[in-house]
């Protein structure tokens, strides 16, 4: 029935080539181009629905021959239906619309690659782990699945470098840096108003994982978690309240990092591919101890890092009691202050003794210099 139809088209078409075309209601016209060219809206049949039912309709047989000659009367020859049905008819406006489509469709793949994942963080605020008993312990747990696989080595988090992040950013450049830094130093009021003078102890106990690539002592559950993630996000909102990109999509989760799997990518080819459960399951609950937070540091995950291991430092603040200086601490400080300046007072008063012996031993050589000169004058004359 629709080879009959296209044949039938095809005659009136070339019939109307041949034959001088008869002025067309300008309505009629529009109206049919609007209904061909309009997407199809909720509930309509789309493209690939058309084509179906074009299908559908030729196996059935229900399509009445005189509804196939009113559709050949009508000015389809010059609408393009691509979009809709498939159907590709009038070379010249559709070789146009086509390249328009074809130049808008590339448009949209440029931007979709063009559009690079502009946020890669490179700093972040630390909360450095520096209790000797939670870092020997993480030794120990190290120690104990290195035993097992030795291939893990590449994999261990370094001793200095144990810390929790509270926030990842993207600084770009040393302006940003130094937003990035008046940043932290707003935050340290805001921090002192979460903890009201009351010290932040944070205990870890127990060992887990992210998706097995990642192993971390965890924190235990507590209060403390609240106070933290506070912190947290109140660090995220003085941050990006500077126009810095800062804070991931993620749910914050405090965690002490001991080793993850991408810092060897080799360990994939020689069939490591996750932290297996079996090498840390003595620590599962294991106690490492309790960190104060005291400090809060800004810090480069890209720079050199530190003789002792722990990351470029930027800036720091320092929260808590320390803030305020223990006794111990404040007499080294002045001792200190006192012994540099003594020896800087000591350096000065030498230079100035020597420069003062320098020039009196010079005024003695030139008063030598002249009775020389003149008893040199009194013999010349004697001479004479």
């Amino acid at each position: 029935m629709l080879r009959l139809a296209g044949l039938r088209a095809s005659a009136g078409l070339a019939a109307a080539a041949s034959a001088p075309a008869a002025p067309r209601p300008p309505g009629l016209r529009l109206l049919l181009r609007a209904a061909t060219m309009e997407r199809p809206a909720a509930g309509e049949i789309n493209g690939s629905e058309c084509e179906r039912v074009l299908r559908k309709e030729e196996v059935s047989g229900e399509l009445e021959a005189s509804t196939v000659d009113s559709l050949t009367d009508m000015p389809f020859a010059t609408v393009d239906l691509q979009d809709d049905c498939g159907i590709m008819d009038g070379p010249q406006i559709h070789s146009k619309r086509g390249k328009e489509k074809e130049v808008m469709k590339n448009e949209c793949i440029k931007k979709r690659k063009k559009t690079p994942k502009d946020y890669q963080p490179n700093y972040f605020l630390s909360v450095p782990i520096t209790n000797k008993k939670i870092t020997a312990g993480i030794k120990v747990l190290q120690d104990t699945i290195l035993q097992q696989d030795k291939r893990l080595a590449k994999a261990m988090v370094g001793d200095g470098s144990f810390h929790i992040t509270l926030l990842v950013m993207q600084l770009l450049n040393e302006d940003e840096v130094n937003i990035g830094t008046d940043a932290l130093l707003e935050l340290k009021p805001f921090v002192e108003e979460i903890l009201q003078g009351r010290n932040l102890t944070l205990p870890f106990q127990g060992i887990d994982t992210f998706r097995s690539q990642v192993g971390f002592v965890k924190l235990a559950d507590g209060d403390h978690i609240n106070t933290l993630t506070e912190i947290a996000e109140t660090a995220k909102r003085t941050f990006q309240e500077k126009g810095i990109l800062a804070g991931e999509s993620r749910s914050f989760k405090p965690h002490l990092t001991f080793m993850k799997l991408s810092k060897a990518p080799m360990l994939w080819k020689k069939g490591v591919k996750k932290i297996e459960p079996e090498l840390y399951e003595q620590f599962i609950n294991h106690r490492f101890g309790e960190e104060v937070l005291d400090r809060i540091d800004l810090c480069s995950m890209l720079k050199k890092k530190q003789s002792h291991g722990y990351y470029h430092c930027e800036s720091s603040i320092v929260i808590g009691e320390k803030d305020r200086g223990e006794p111990e601490d404040a007499e080294l400080v002045r001792l200190s202050k006192r012994l540099v300046e003594s020896a800087v007072l000591k350096a000065v008063q030498q230079y100035l003794e020597e420069t003062q012996n320098k020039k009196q031993l010079g005024e003695g050589n030139s008063a030598k210099a002249e009775e020389a000169n003149q008893n040199g004058k009194g013999s010349d004359n004697n001479r004479k």
